[in-house]
């Protein structure tokens, strides 16, 4: 059902997975902390939760700038 929610909004091999890391990444990118985004995910583990969060270039970038 939520493959079918993401081919209706146009979005092509989206997965109810895939909407789930890019919401941890966003929320990592706005600065929540793992331990928040692990709660939220339901995850035992903050190795899960890490795996789960993409690295965005942009952020590595503002990260060095902040040296």
């Amino acid at each position: 059902m939520i493959n079918n929610i993401y081919l209706q909004a146009g979005i092509a091999n989206a997965s109810s997975h895939s909407g789930r890391r890019s919401g941890l990444t966003t929320l990592a990118d706005k600065g929540v902390s793992v331990r928040v985004l692990m709660a939220l995910a339901g995850h035992s583990q903050i190795a899960t939760t890490q795996r789960d969060i993409d690295l965005r270039p942009s952020v590595v970038r503002a990260a060095l700038e902040l040296v």
